[in-house]
């Protein structure tokens, strides 16, 4: 009964739903393609990447999300009933299990089956921990997704303010005209019950003493409770949030050329340690990298010109 509850809400409320996330995101990518900003890693700037390749990042990860828990499937499609007590069938009829996965396949619909080996089947529930797994691993790219568009949106004047999100409600009682990310901060939440879900159901799962697993109610309850978070919370994430964001490009142009990183470029044509002392002189005299180039005289204002250019380093070098 636990695996048809699991394969039902998998099949019917979550995988739609990831759908859902996965093409508003890609929408999001496309429409995004054309804007070049910074990057960042290690909380640092970096060097140049597209808005569109950044939420196709997401885009990939949600993708991956819909393969991951499909692929637990037909550990969860097999049942144990006619396995009786302790996996022998004592006292259940030849064929009463292959009749019993016969008749969940018609009225759900999805290719039940009886489990080959019913031992396993009533004394350990891995197949249910592997889902939750998987779902954990969900909750992980949720938390990713919704951690880095809050970033990126957060301000409005005073922070990056690279993504304008949706004001879909007034977000303080003492601050007027406040607007917070509640749908980025709900899917987190989201998130972090997923995981601590995950934590119970695989100590549940650990406990299947001999011949029987009596951690079953706590093992289902986590993992239904785990899908209906993630099933709602994406859903909600894409209609409320994903939809509604728009690139601030003014913002977004103002932080790409005020980088130290866009020196990268400049490697190929004067070497790392020359690129270096243009970087750290241009951080140091609070000036452009054009004007500390030319300062050391590394290189010319039309050297610079030419060399420098954002929109060519979204890609591998020609």
């Amino acid at each position: 009964v636990m695996h048809i509850a699991a394969v039902e809400q998998i099949n019917h409320e979550l995988i739609p739903s990831l759908e859902h996330l996965h093409a508003a995101l890609k929408a999001k990518s496309e429409e995004f393609a054309p804007i070049v900003k910074i990057g960042r890693t290690h909380l640092q700037d970096a060097t140049p990447l597209t808005l569109g390749q950044e939420f196709s990042g997401y885009a990939k990860q949600v993708e991956y999300a819909i393969e991951r828990i499909k692929d637990t499937l037909p550990r969860l499609l097999r049942l144990a009933q006619g396995g009786t007590a302790v996996g022998s069938g004592l006292n259940a009829k030849v064929g009463f299990a292959e009749r019993f996965a016969q008749e969940v396949e018609t009225i759900t619909g999805f290719p039940f089956e009886s489990a080959e080996n019913k031992f396993e089947g009533l004394a350990a529930h891995d197949a249910l921990v592997e889902a939750s797994g998987a779902l954990n691993t969900i909750a992980v790219s949720m938390m990713k997704i919704a951690n880095d568009i809050r970033l990126l949106g957060c301000g409005p004047r005073c922070g990056i303010g690279e993504l304008i999100l949706p004001a879909n409600e007034p977000g303080s009682s003492i601050m007027p005209g406040k607007v917070n990310p509640t749908q980025s901060e709900a899917l987190t939440m989201v998130a972090a019950q997923v995981m601590g879900n995950h934590v119970t159901v695989s100590v549940a799962g650990s406990n299947g003493h001999f011949e029987l697993n009596v951690f079953k109610p706590v093992i289902i309850f986590n993992v239904l409770q785990s899908i209906r978070l993630l099933a709602d919370a994406s859903r909600s994430f894409a209609d409320n949030c994903v939809v509604g964001i728009e690139a601030n490009k003014e913002r977004i142009d103002k932080l790409l050329h005020e980088s130290l990183m866009l020196v990268t470029a400049l490697n190929p044509y004067i070497g790392y340690d020359n690129a270096a002392k243009i970087a750290k002189t241009a951080y140091a005299d609070n000036s452009t990298l054009m004007a500390a180039g030319v300062k050391l005289g590394l290189l010319t204002e039309e050297q610079f010109a030419e060399w420098v250019r954002p929109e060519s380093m979204t890609g591998p070098t020609a």
